[in-house]
């Protein structure tokens, strides 16, 4: 008893200390209540005491309030694949309370409409006087606020703090701030995908996260601080608005002074200026000296400085403002991007609102500058925020951190809105944009600016009109309209472009390293972007299942598992997973090497380095959704292929014989802080074994930064390798090294001395009766097959996933192959697709085992897109009847190429050898029912809308 007086005392105490000062935190619990019929503002609930409570900041989810999503939950989001709801073979994934919906992450509770928050305050009497400012960090997201029962405002910023003057409505003592939070967009459509709205990323949640608090302050006070450094005169101009609460006139001293913040910190000296208000108040504009010494922010060094802005007058408190700001220059040069006079390469990944543990982006600095230290451990050096913009925090690590970051207006005006045909929207994404620049304009990481994703409608002149204003007014960064697809029109102001032309691998022909996208952009002279590359699919990987312990869990990952298992292969999702992971970062690698082999382009924005959970399960990062390595490929793997300095051989092809020679060139792609004089370059020649073929130097000068310089050549002859071997070359240039594996195999096949295999393209009698004999039978079923013949493989895996784009093609991620089975004795091979197969898989059929025993397992097994699972095959081995049996639909004409004779040269071997001796046995029936011409069930996805990718014409294609 004692203890819990001595406790409440102490309690009281602190409370009545903490009011004496000039802030009140809101962070604790709130009454609360759900408005679903909108009875709230009728009914005076901000008059009412709501019998309910959560804590803030949170959410609804993270406080357990809304509903358990069923199959009538009014998500935000487009589906273009609607088989869930129908499909007889998901029923068991429908059943209520236990739904599995496989387009994106599931929330445990899921709300949409108006929420009501209230919360007693107590307000010490040394506060009137004063302004007052309610601060809401990060709402959800249109709030109208009452205090004392008596209605302030209404705020809608889906990105910048909401803000509310409660002076005129407090009161010494008690208080009530009721705040109404309504996550609709019916009244503002900003579009149903977008990633600052859409249940797609982050989901559409109902709440407040980050500061809550109440400001007291001076009414003479610094409303706005723009500061614009200018590294050519070692300066910057502060623009500072000032104002006073009552608008009367007012002799006033403001007071400017900056410091360096890291490193030796250092402060400068003050600059003061007398000013006088009146009526709406004053701006005042000071050149504010740097010094000599002044430090330049940029990747490489991001040295930042603190201004301190003051203002005081006679008998008024005095205000002070404090804003972090770095010197630095973003500008356009013959078609370049510089930052501060040095060209620049946006190696970027999109940042698309995916934080699975809340469903919320954070609001702390820790949390996004361990996000960015990721990408930088990745060789990123670039972010580009699709259709949100993030909490001030992560502007703060990018800044800290040397990152570039592209945020964009909270929009992707699509999909049901459009842009610039009088729609609400147009004011949206022209006063959040507003709102934006001046909330975070004085970031030295904000050098680039889009105002959303792939618009509809009539946005041309509309947003060109604003990027006019916005080019003139504020040069502290560059501007584009958009980012787009290559069907979209293109802003003619936009500064730079953020495109998706230069994209893509040409691998309907032989795989190279020497191709790039020069040609495909040539005739555009201003600095080009390309827009969300890569969107190569990976096999999900089952045991991030349990990582998911906040408020989304990965429903789809269980139903996608539940399919596998289903369909017999449970015990494959680890190999699926490393199998298509190996496929995934080889096409990465390819891609991104491309765009530093196009010396007319200036960046790339990956989709993305992590996961992107919606859109019907977009597993496409070489990072899970967590931003964690899965396994097939680490960080610093990938900061091989990814850097500021990269070095890039030209392989003309990965596959050659041994009567060629290895001769191509070698450069280097170098945007390092400086120039690299004469630095050491070579390179090695290995074989998988690690024996050396061959060193050699190449003897460089310097290598200038800001884009491609030649090395040299390497030459090799091939003679001396007699047998099928993998190898390897690495290039190193100053301790950044790259490597490629190609693979050399006879130029001439050996004759066999005896072949007891008969050879057949169809299981016909004659196959049968040699089978019946106990013959060993090579079965070439290329082109033949009906069970399997409507899945469509390439070498490249699944784009973006199957669901979104409908079951366009390709449908499978690569291929698992036993790699230690003897049938591949004789062909260098690892477990995963990689180039030598290239020629051998491409195009090639897929054999649909659903009628073969569960266990039975293919050498050769392709990976189907995870929302069917099918079995699938491209080289098997049986016993049936008395004899053994090779069944492939893989490509082993001899003529084919060097890699498919000498897969077949293995096959040959093998089924000649006692080591052949298949452990399954058939009935013939069973493979028979892969050539039978029947009635078979295909897929129904029950949509009739398509992905502006997919549609034959496009409004704004010019």
């Amino acid at each position: 008893m004692k203890i819990t007086f001595v406790a409440s005392l102490l309690l009281l105490l602190f409370s009545a200390c903490s009011q004496k000062t000039n802030r009140i935190e809101l962070a604790g619990e709130w009454q609360f209540a759900i408005d679903p019929d909108d009875l709230g503002q009728s009914g005076k609930w901000y008059t009412q005491k709501l019998y309910e409570t959560v804590l803030l900041p949170g959410s609804m989810a993270e406080n357990d309030k809304g509903e358990i999503p069923d199959l009538h939950t009014p998500w935000t989001g487009t589906i273009y694949d609607s088989s869930f709801y129908f499909n007889p073979a998901l029923e068991k994934y429908r059943q209520e309370g236990d739904v599995k919906f496989p387009f994106w992450l599931t929330p445990n509770k899921y709300y949409k409409g108006a929420a009501w928050y209230r919360k007693e305050v107590t307000v010490h009497e040394s506060w009137i006087g004063k302004r007052v400012v309610l601060h809401l960090e990060r709402p959800h997201w249109q709030t109208t606020v009452w205090v004392n029962d008596q209605k302030e405002g209404y705020e809608n910023s889906l990105s910048t703090p909401h803000e509310y003057d409660v002076t005129k409505l407090l009161k010494a003592g008690s208080n009530f701030i009721t705040v109404c939070v309504d996550n609709r967009t019916d009244s503002i459509n900003v579009g149903p995908d977008s990633h600052s709205v859409s249940d797609h990323t982050q989901g559409n949640w109902n709440g407040m996260v980050g500061e809550l608090y109440l400001q007291a302050g001076s009414p003479l006070y610094i409303a706005d601080m723009q500061l614009f450094p200018n590294i050519d005169t070692k300066k910057v101009k502060a623009i500072i608005l000032l104002k006073k609460e009552d608008g009367a006139a007012v002799d006033a001293d403001a007071h400017l002074q900056a410091r360096l913040k890291n490193g030796e910190a250092k402060t400068l000296p003050m600059v003061s200026q007398k000013v006088q208000l009146s009526g709406d108040g004053k701006v005042v504009e000071v050149d504010y000296d740097m010094g000599e010494e002044v430090k330049l922010w940029d990747e490489f060094s991001p040295n930042l400085y603190e201004m301190t802005a003051t203002v005081e007058a006679a008998g008024m408190e005095t205000d002070e403002l404090q804003q972090t700001f770095g010197m630095r220059k973003v500008t356009i040069a013959d078609g370049k991007i510089l930052v501060n006079g040095r060209p620049v390469f946006m190696r970027g990944t999109l940042e698309c609102n995916t934080f699975p543990l809340t469903g919320y982006p954070p609001t702390d600095v820790e949390s996004w500058k361990a996000i960015m230290q990721t990408c930088k451990e990745s060789g990123l050096n670039h972010i580009r925020f699709h259709s949100h913009c993030p909490p001030e925090a992560a502007f703060i690590a990018a800044d800290e951190l040397g990152i570039y970051v592209q945020p964009e207006a909270a929009s992707w005006p699509n999909h049901g809105t459009s842009l610039g045909d009088g729609r609400p929207t147009d004011d949206y994404i022209l006063a959040e944009t507003e709102r934006i620049i001046k909330a975070y304009g004085n970031h030295p990481s904000f050098v680039m600016w889009a105002y959303c994703n792939e618009p509809y409608g009539n946005y041309v002149p509309f947003l060109d009109k604003d990027l006019q204003k916005w080019k003139s007014k504020d040069s502290r960064r560059i501007y584009t309209a958009a980012a787009i697809g290559r069907s979209w029109s293109v802003n003619p102001e936009s500064e730079y472009l953020v495109r998706s032309v230069p994209r893509g691998l040409p691998f309907k022909q032989q795989p190279n390293a020497s191709f790039n996208f020069d040609e495909r952009i040539a005739d555009e002279r201003r600095p080009y972007v390309t827009h969300e590359m890569g969107q190569y699919c990976v096999f999900p990987d089952f045991s991030e299942i349990d990582k998911y312990a906040g408020v989304y869990k990965a429903r789809n990952f269980e139903m996608f598992q539940g399919i596998l298992e289903d369909n017999h292969m449970g015990d494959q999702a680890h190999d699926f997973l490393m199998s298509s992971g190996k496929l995934q970062a080889l096409c990465y690698k390819a891609e991104i090497e491309a765009e530093f082999r196009t010396t007319t382009l200036d960046g790339f924005q990956l989709l993305g380095l992590n996961d992107f959970p919606g859109q019907g399960s977009a597993i496409i990062g070489m990072l899970n959704a967590f931003w964690q390595e899965k396994g097939y490929i680490t960080k610093e793997e990938i900061s091989h292929f990814c850097n500021q300095t990269v070095p890039l051989a030209e392989f003309p092809k990965f596959v050659f014989t041994n009567a060629e020679i290895l001769k191509f060139p070698v450069a280097v792609s170098h945007y390092g802080a400086e120039n690299l004089e004469r630095p050491k370059a070579g390179y090695t020649i290995s074989t998988e074994s690690g024996k050396i073929l061959e060193t050699g130097k190449f003897e460089v000068y310097d290598i200038l930064t800001g884009g491609l310089s030649e090395l040299g050549k390497v030459i090799f002859p091939l003679d001396s390798l007699k047998e099928a071997v993998q190898c390897k070359l690495e290039v190193d240039v100053a301790g950044f090294s790259n490597s490629w594996d190609f693979w050399v195999f006879p130029a001439k096949q050996p004759t066999l001395e005896k072949d007891d295999i008969y050879y057949a393209d169809k299981l016909d009698q004659a196959a049968l009766k040699k089978l019946d004999a106990g013959a060993s039978v090579l079965l070439n079923a290329s082109g033949k097959i009906e069970n399997g013949k409507d899945i469509v493989p390439n070498f490249t895996p699944v784009f973006w996933n199957t669901s979104w784009f409908k079951m366009r093609p390709p449908h499978t991620t690569g291929i698992l192959v036993q790699e230690d089975h003897p049938a591949l004795k004789d062909f260098p091979t690892s477990y995963h697709s990689d180039y030598q197969w290239w020629e051998i898989v491409d195009g090639q059929q897929v054999m649909c085992l659903d009628s073969f025993p569960p266990a039975f397992r293919p050498i050769v097994q392709p990976i189907d897109t995870w929302f069917l699972s099918r079995r699938l095959a491209q080289l098997f081995e049986a016993k049936v009847g008395k004899g053994k049996l090779v069944v492939t639909t893989l490509n082993i004409n001899p003529t084919n190429g060097p890699a498919s004779a000498q897969l077949r040269q293995s096959l040959v071997n093998y089924m000649n050898s006692a080591a052949f001796n298949p452990k399954d046995e058939l009935d013939p029936a069973v493979i028979h029912e892969l050539f039978e011409k029947k009635d078979r069930q295909g897929v129904n996805l029950y949509t009739k809308g398509t992905p502006d990718e997919l549609k034959p014409t496009n409004k704004n294609k010019k």
